[in-house]
């Protein structure tokens, strides 16, 4: 489970994602953990080459996934493609360690 309380180094928390999404209710907490931790996985796939246990992330990735979270959970075809997102592709900027080649 993604952890309850944030601190720089830190990825968002359910909480967090809750707040964004204007969600009051627990009802909801197993599936928007689940939007939250594809989110994160998003985020490490497009920084590229990301370890586990080196890497941490810094204030810029930790907003970039609570954007992905927010995509996923209301815009799913805005979150198919990172380009479609100009926020989310500014906190990814100078963070990239691959590039995909067109």
């Amino acid at each position: 489970m993604v952890g309850s309380g944030t601190t720089l180094g830190d990825w968002p928390t359910v909480e967090e994602l809750k707040q964004v999404l204007d969600i009051t209710s627990d009802d909801w907490d197993v599936t928007v953990e689940r939007v939250l931790e594809a989110a994160i996985a998003k985020v490490k796939a497009d920084v590229g080459d990301w370890d586990e246990i080196v890497d941490e992330p810094d204030e810029s990735l930790a907003q970039a996934a609570l954007r992905m979270g927010e995509l996923l959970a209301l815009r799913p075809e805005a979150a198919a493609s990172s380009i479609a997102d100009p926020t989310y592709d500014k906190l990814l900027f100078g963070h990239r360690r691959t590039f995909g080649i067109a």
